[in-house]
Order: C-alpha cells, then sequence, then structure tokens
C-alpha cells in the first residue's frame, strides 16, 4: 500500500476524472506510473552510471573515435 499526498489542482482533476468515468483514482494512478515508470528509471539509473563515471576519472572517448574504432565513420 502506497499513500502519495497531491497537490490540490491535480487532485481536483483526478476526481473528475475518476468521478466522471466510475472508476477509482487509483486506477489512474497506477495507470499513470505504468506508463512513466520505465523512462523514470531510465533518467535516474543513467544519471547515477554518470556521477560514477566521472567521479571515476575515466576518460571519456567522443563519439567520433568510437565510430572509428567500430569501421562506422564515413
Amino acid at each position: 500500500m502506497l499513500t502519495i499526498r497531491l497537490p490540490a489542482e491535480m487532485n481536483a482533476r483526478l476526481t473528475f476524472l475518476a468521478d466522471a468515468t466510475h472508476r477509482p483514482k487509483s486506477f489512474y494512478v497506477r495507470e499513470a506510473l505504468e506508463r512513466s515508470l520505465e523512462d523514470i528509471e531510465d533518467a535516474y539509473l543513467a544519471e547515477a552510471v554518470l556521477e560514477r563515471f566521472r567521479a571515476s576519472g575515466e576518460k571519456a572517448i567522443p563519439l567520433e573515435e568510437v565510430e572509428r574504432r567500430l569501421g562506422l565513420a564515413d
């Protein structure tokens, strides 16, 4: 079980939608999470990896160099 606090305007919109469609607000909260959770995970996990990379002091390789090494450069 999860309890969340929503801004008044967002709660009002959610309540209106739930009342208009005869579905519980939890249905729409779950739907929104299902649609966006993967994107949120990707963003935060990528940020964590970037922070670890920056802290490592390892040198970055420019994209052009990677493409050249892989034989992808024109």
